[in-house]
């Protein structure tokens, strides 16, 4: 299908914080989701897989690739998980208050001597460019227990055994395939047994040779949907070859209904082409041979993805030409998503009552003599992953739609904490006073012409005692800015996400377009945005 329902919200958790002085419990979301979370990626996946019957026979049967769960990049990144991992445990920022400060009376350690907070050397003005409060205010000046780790970079997408990078992109070979290549070598092989019955055992190595010889044109298949999208400047992060077929993950959405309809209608039309190929080699070889059973068997295989995946419901290939129709016609692509979304769960009810019933009438091909006892209970069950696989598809599919529709409401500009600067020498004590005093909740680490060099990181504030914090400089407890911790306030939607994603962090630099520090971003705060934002209705 042309997106997933991404691998694409971040996940969501908390980790409440026990405030001293009777204060209350802030809950807070873990850092690391939002910064790699983001739109699901699109999604082809190419369907059925083949027949397992030799030409002639009565045993073909259809199934559609597996789609892509956009929770898992979500729940991934995502699901944009496609596919991957845990988010990261994150706390608020906890801090000392201004009364707190100080270090505690009668302490005559000689490692804890030093000036007291009013005595420590004063760095920049307070405050920085005014701007509103995100939810959940807090100071800085209150201590707590609680963890905060930075985000991991996102692992390399993976998924199996790689087999190459035909246009940059990573194929993989699920371990799954390695199933089904066995289960059509095994069932291939029995009905081959049939048609050329001199083969003996050597037709299981003709079997194996089919199965791969099809997964090859799934892969043509898949392929035809990444240059397409290639084409479109859509970045693909991986192709998979996977028990049902194949999917083509690709990252971002198509910017207008007619690449759409090209970016999904490729696949089933090399499907198409294949077909016709094999058709044409198998006229030009004798009918009852090896090779003549192949090329036949082939040929039926890639006309059956090419017809099923062209049928008009999510996920399918078709269902995403669907979409692109209506959006087209009534210029909203959430328009388009509910309509093919409903069509492909009526596809899946169908395909739940009508395939048995299909096969128990011989329409199929399936003879009196081959129906009835474990037949029909295949049937069945293939009947039921069928339309379970479609229904779930259609369903994420109108998911990652809300999201989408919803994205536009994160924007870094109302999102963004107030924040003071402070030089690199201040005190710990001193710099949350000020940021107390001029209700700002993070601090940025200054040199002497005012210029940012680092963000002071609320995990490390945590992690140190009240009574030592007259005595530790700000810059022991701050993360150096890297060009990519630096965000612009006018960032919103999906190319925020995608920002956060570039550079996980957990803290993140928010300049005006003339390099004015705007204030700090915490990734906790634009995940705890995001939640709120899925949460309403469309």
């Amino acid at each position: 299908m042309d997106e997933s329902g991404g691998s694409g919200q971040p996940r969501s958790g908390t980790d409440e914080a026990t405030e001293r002085h009777g204060e209350q419990r802030a809950s807070s979301a873990p850092a690391a989701g939002a910064a790699r979370s983001g739109p699901e990626r699109p999604e082809h996946p190419t369907g059925p897989t083949p027949p397992t019957a030799a030409p002639g026979t009565s045993e073909a049967a259809p199934s559609p690739d597996r789609p892509h769960d956009p929770t898992d990049s979500a729940h991934e990144a995502a699901t944009h998980s496609d596919p991957s991992s845990g988010a990261e445990d994150g706390a608020e920022v906890p801090g000392a208050s201004p009364d707190q400060a100080e270090a505690p009376a009668g302490s005559g350690s000689p490692d804890e001597a030093g000036p007291s907070a009013q005595d420590a050397p004063h760095g920049p003005s307070d405050g920085v460019h005014p701007h509103p409060e995100p939810e959940h205010p807090r100071t800085l000046a209150h201590s707590g227990t609680g963890k905060a780790q930075p985000p991991r970079r996102g692992r390399e997408p993976g998924g199996g055994l790689l087999m190459g990078r035909p246009f940059g992109v990573p194929v993989y070979v699920a371990p799954s395939w390695f199933l089904v290549a066995a289960l059509i070598t095994w069932v291939f092989g029995g009905q081959l047994d049939r048609v050329l019955p001199e083969l003996g055992a050597l037709r299981y190595l003709v079997s194996l040779f089919f199965a791969v010889a099809f997964y090859a044109s799934v892969l043509v298949h898949e392929l035809a949907h990444t240059v397409a999208a290639l084409r479109f400047k859509l970045p693909v992060r991986r192709i998979q070859l996977q028990f049902f077929g194949g999917v083509s993950e690709i990252e971002k959405e198509a910017e207008t209904p007619g690449r759409e309809f090209v970016l999904s209608f490729v696949g089933p039309l090399l499907s198409l082409v294949l077909s016709g190929l094999f058709y044409l080699a198998m006229l030009a070889v004798e009918p009852g041979t090896v090779p003549g059973v192949l090329l036949a068997g082939l040929m039926i295989s890639n006309l059956i993805v090419a017809a099923f995946n062209l049928l008009p419901g999510l996920p399918l290939d078709g269902g995403r030409m669907l979409r692109a129709v209506v959006w087209k016609i009534t210029g909203r692509p959430m328009s388009g998503t509910i309509a093919a979304a409903w069509v492909g769960r009526a596809l899946a009810v169908s395909v739940l009552i009508g395939l048995p019933l299909l096969t128990q009438s011989g329409v199929l091909g399936a003879t009196q003599d081959h129906v009835g006892g474990m037949d029909t209970v295949t049937d069945a069950l293939l009947a039921a992953i069928l339309a379970a696989i479609i229904w779930t598809g259609a369903g994420n599919s109108l998911r990652m739609a809300r999201l989408r529709e919803h994205l536009p409401e994160l924007r870094a500009r109302s999102l963004t904490r107030r924040a003071v600067p402070v030089e690199t020498s201040t005190p710990l004590s001193e710099a949350l006073r000020r940021a107390n005093e001029a209700g700002a909740r993070a601090l940025v680490v200054v040199d002497a012409d005012g210029e940012p060099l680092s963000l002071v990181r609320e995990a490390a504030i945590v992690g140190v005692p009240e009574h030592r914090r007259p005595w530790v400089a700000v810059s022991g407890l701050a993360q150096d800015l890297t060009d990519g911790m630096r965000v612009s306030a006018e960032l919103a939607g999906e190319a925020l996400l995608d920002t956060l994603r570039a550079t996980p962090a957990t803290e993140y630099l928010v300049v005006e377009d003339s390099g004015e520090i705007y204030g700090v971003l915490s990734a906790a705060d634009v995940e705890r945005a995001f939640v709120k934002a899925m949460a309403r209705p469309s």
